[in-house]
């Protein structure tokens, strides 16, 4: 038998939102290469998700409940928990309203027999509506690329990626700790991944195989927002110290100078456009808001007032084309 007919995956879904659920799982129930196993972890969800599993006869999902709710305040934790009880080869996080394409686990098992070596293994996503309906699509990368390329590329919009478009060795994501927290888990599939690919890069499938599903309900309320720029300052953190450390190719060191020498004006643009976001909330409140927060967060009050009238533009914009 070919030793990659072998391989299995373990598939987690960390499950609060109960109105897709079931769609998630019929998408991995269904695939076309069968050798994986479904963990299913209840995040102590108000929804009916006992009876949606229930619906499902298939032994290969295993099914837990948490006690109490772990993602509200640390999603990390209940990602983390799907990864401790997985025993497959390599290991896929999904979002409990995200779905896969019936041939996304036989085609990643193509990629890796191509390069067996590596750690970390991604493809692009469509971007869909509550209804199902296709609105975008990520953008492509080349077929393998270094940590410090893909760094690079994500830190000037060149990269969109969701934690269900990654593939991981399951070995490698546990012996490094898992997924990496942050509050919220604003960034942590970012950091996650440049972890689990810093020594050998990452490969890639250029064929859309997951379907990210992205609400009309976003959190934007002022309390999420501070909790997300508390996230942006870690990520910037951590991202200069990893960048510490000299790669050893001519290419990676370009890339890796570039990322540092770029650093600060590219976070400082990340700050004003969450400063922006929270304007919906109330224009003047937030302003006063992040005068008072601006210290802490390293904006200044020409970045608040550019937040402020960026978002009034946008605002004057869309009513003009209601």
């Amino acid at each position: 038998m070919n030793h990659l007919e072998t391989l299995s995956f373990s598939i987690g879904i960390p499950a609060f939102k109960g109105k897709f659920l079931r769609e998630c799982i019929l998408s991995v129930l269904n695939q076309s290469y069968k050798n994986f196993e479904l963990i299913v972890i209840n995040d102590a969800s108000p929804d009916p998700i006992d009876t949606i599993i229930s619906e499902f006869k298939d032994p290969r999902i295993t099914y837990f409940k948490n006690d109490i709710n772990i993602g509200a305040k640390n999603l990390v934790n209940n990602w983390n928990n799907c990864l401790d009880k997985a025993s497959g080869d390599y290991f896929v996080l999904m979002g409990d309203d995200d779905t896969m394409e019936l041939n996304y686990l036989e085609e990643f098992i193509l990629l890796i027999k191509k390069y067996p070596d590596l750690d970390v293994y991604h493809c692009r996503s469509i971007i869909i509506d509550e209804n199902s309906k296709p609105i975008m699509i990520t953008p492509s990368w080349p077929e393998y690329e270094s940590v410090y390329e893909s760094i690079w590329h994500k830190r000037h919009g060149g990269r969109i990626h969701f934690i269900s478009d990654f593939v991981y060795k399951t070995k490698t994501l546990k012996e490094k700790t898992g997924f990496y927290f942050l509050p919220m888990a604003w960034a942590s599939d970012d950091i996650s991944f440049y972890i689990a690919a810093s020594d050998k890069g990452v490969a890639h499938i250029n064929r859309p195989l997951l379907n990210y599903r992205k609400h009309s309900m976003t959190l934007s309320n002022s309390g999420n927002l501070l909790i997300k720029m508390d996230a942006i300052l870690l990520h910037k953190k951590w991202l200069k110290n990893f960048l510490e450390k000299l790669p050893l190719k001519p290419m990676d060191q370009l890339y890796c100078k570039l990322i540092r020498d770029g650093l600060d004006k590219n976070f400082q643009k990340q700050k004003v456009m969450v400063m922006k976001v929270g304007m919906q909330d109330g224009l003047f409140n937030n302003m006063e808001k992040w005068y008072m927060n601006r210290t802490k967060y390293k904006v200044s009050l020409g970045e608040i007032f550019y937040a402020a009238l960026s978002y009034l533009k946008t605002a004057l914009a869309g009513r003009k084309f209601k």
